[in-house]
């Protein structure tokens, strides 16, 4: 049995486990739809096909994340879910918007087949802006003052960028030919956005949060912290250098970038868990403030022993029965 305030450690490490494993892995098929082009029907049959088998069972991260949050920290999540009811409304649309869209551009003649690419594009785009949206809120304590409002927009946008940017090294690493060039010159300019969102982003909420500069920029942990942003930086070079290469020989690396692109996101969301620790709402509730019962937790406890692993495990599996180059999307 476990105290309260091990819990509190245990449950928010799970959730911050699903919350990474989304923004990862919906992130890259998020950013493959905004990516969608409207005036190529092969090469949209392709980057559709290409997330096929994996866009659904992706977004099982984000209801697990949400799950944990009710029940690990039920105080949070009401209060969270009260700030950010009408974007999290919009974000469901959108997300809803693409799994009608998918499904039906497969079954719709091909005349209609165009109109659900948009929609798909468009519920891609909805989702996108409103996660970087709320992200942003979160990030500034739900402040409802304008530049509250305005963080909250640059972040929606940087967060889409940043899923534009995964979703092109996804194709990069998935296609051939054409589309695989066209994809490496996306990912190059969406890498450069991507760069200058995230440190825009993180720049202001420095300048605007005393707490957090003090925590980076003291001693001792300016020694173990600085290498993140640095490291981060290096990475988003190497990549800029891979797609280059690749642009001239684009037949061999092409998953590192997608891999780099992975390293980054994990680099910067644990740049951003320890810049709040041990606060789950921002200045507002700690995880030991908002958790709840042990004796409930250290019931539940045990089947998130066996859910987690289990989805990490058909996670592994599909990603291992459906590698190497995209496909052909077929329907029976």
């Amino acid at each position: 049995m476990f105290d309260k305030e091990t819990l509190a450690v245990i449950f928010v490490g799970l959730m911050g486990l699903s919350v990474l494993m989304y923004a990862i892995l919906d992130g890259y098929d998020l950013g493959v739809g905004m990516l969608l082009p409207l005036d190529n029907q092969q090469h949209a049959d392709i980057m559709v096909a290409s997330i096929g088998p994996f866009w659904d069972a992706n977004e099982t991260w984000l209801v697990l994340a949400i799950g944990l949050l009710l029940i690990a920290f039920p105080a949070a999540h009401s209060l969270t879910l009260k700030a950010l009811y009408l974007p999290a409304t919009f974000m469901l649309i959108g997300l809803i918007l693409r799994g009608v869209a998918f499904d039906f551009r497969a079954k719709a003649s091909f005349g209609h087949r165009p109109t659900w690419d948009k929609l798909f594009k468009l519920g891609s785009l909805f989702a996108a802006l409103t996660q970087g949206y709320m992200l942003g809120m979160y990030v500034n304590g739900f402040d409802t003052s304008l530049s509250g409002y305005l963080f909250a927009m640059l972040s929606a946008i940087g967060v889409s960028c940043a899923y534009c940017f995964i979703g092109a090294t996804w194709l990069v690493m998935k296609t051939e030919g054409e589309l695989q060039l066209k994809s490496i010159k996306t990912a190059k300019r969406t890498l450069v956005i991507a760069f200058i969102g995230i440190a825009t982003v993180s720049a202001t909420n420095l300048l605007f949060n005393p707490d957090i500069y003090a925590k980076w920029f003291t001693f001792p942990n300016i020694l173990f912290l600085m290498p993140i942003p640095i490291v981060c930086g290096a990475l988003f070079a190497l990549a800029f250098m891979l797609l280059k290469r690749l642009q001239k020989n684009p037949h061999t690396g092409a998953g590192f970038p997608f891999l780099l692109c992975i390293l980054i996101f994990t680099l910067s969301f644990a740049g951003l868990g320890f810049s709040f620790f041990p606060y789950i709402v921002p200045n507002q509730l700690t995880i030991w403030q908002a958790v709840a019962a042990p004796e409930a937790l250290n019931f539940l406890l045990y089947g998130a022993i066996v859910v987690v692993p289990t989805i990490l495990m058909y996670t592994a599996y599909s990603y291992r029965v459906f590698w190497g180059k995209v496909q052909e999307l077929r329907y029976y």
